[in-house]
């Protein structure tokens, strides 16, 4: 059975009670117990059915910050290779639990086929890009954001257009900052163990946050709210008491900000 903790983890208990004892292969597998190779064929199909629901529920969280033209198959396919890997490569003395291991391997595979697929329309891609220098290029000249009627008159494009581009810029900025994460959190584990894994994890967070602290009020809340509490536009809004297209907009200037902030810091981590 899958539950959810507020953090926006799953944690999977298997078949037995909710109070019951963790048992059984694939709790001597997570816990690092046992390694992949000890265990019989039948046991490790067991190991594999308890952690495949994990792919599925990564990937419907990362399909709800895509445009609709990505498949979950998609997303699920590749999440599934990255589990299968994460079971060959895990390693019991890294002192981590697998369950963590695999979410990092399962999270970088998806990405990793996103950024390989042509997954924007040219149209849609080339709107992305005019919308992306339209917003540079206004910010420095007016110290401000431009809403989405001053995008319609600088970029000549009408309101839905410049909505739907705003809303897969804003996909194409939420993979880059994950992409960000993953430099940090995926291939440390299995490269250097857990000490050098949670002291890079630390030095990703620190960064992240002394950008954050840069972003006005507005924009940290919609951050807080949509990231953190996970709440979507709608129930964003309604927090907030302003539009759904004024939450996302603020959301899309927000993640503009840390990824221009963060290249300009740090390097161009991002594309």
């Amino acid at each position: 059975m899958e539950t959810s903790s507020s953090s926006g983890n799953a944690s999977f208990s298997g078949n037995s009670g909710q109070n019951a004892a963790p048992s059984g292969p694939w709790e001597d597998f997570n816990s690092g117990k046992s390694a992949w190779r000890d265990f019989s064929h039948a046991q490790q199909e067991a190991i594999v059915r308890h952690f495949a629901p994990k792919v599925k529920y990564l990937a419907l969280r990362l399909k709800a910050r895509l445009p609709q033209n990505i498949e979950l198959s998609e997303l699920i396919s590749a999440g599934t290779l990255g589990l299968m890997e994460a079971f060959g490569k895990f390693r019991p003395d890294l002192n981590v639990k697998f369950d963590t291991y695999a979410e990092n391997r399962i999270r970088g595979a998806m990405l990793d086929e996103l950024r390989s697929m042509d997954w924007l329309p040219r149209s849609l891609r080339q709107r992305v890009r005019l919308l992306d220098e339209t917003i540079q290029r206004f910010e420095s000249k007016s110290g401000h954001v431009p809403t989405e009627d001053e995008l319609v008159a600088e970029t000549g494009l009408d309101a839905k257009e410049v909505r739907q581009g705003l809303e897969a810029l804003q996909s194409k900025l939420y993979l880059s900052l994950d992409a960000i994460q993953d430099t940090f959190t995926g291939d440390t584990v299995s490269a250097d163990g857990e000490p050098y894994m949670k002291a890079a994890e630390q030095e990703m967070l620190e960064r992240v946050a002394s950008l954050i602290d840069q972003l006005t009020p507005r924009e940290k809340l919609v951050l807080s709210l949509y990231y953190t509490d996970e709440l979507n536009m709608r129930e964003t809004a309604e927090v907030m008491g302003i539009t759904e297209g004024r939450v996302s907009q603020l959301h899309t200037q927000a993640l503009t900000r840390l990824r221009r902030e963060f290249a300009s810091s740090y390097g161009n981590h991002v594309e």
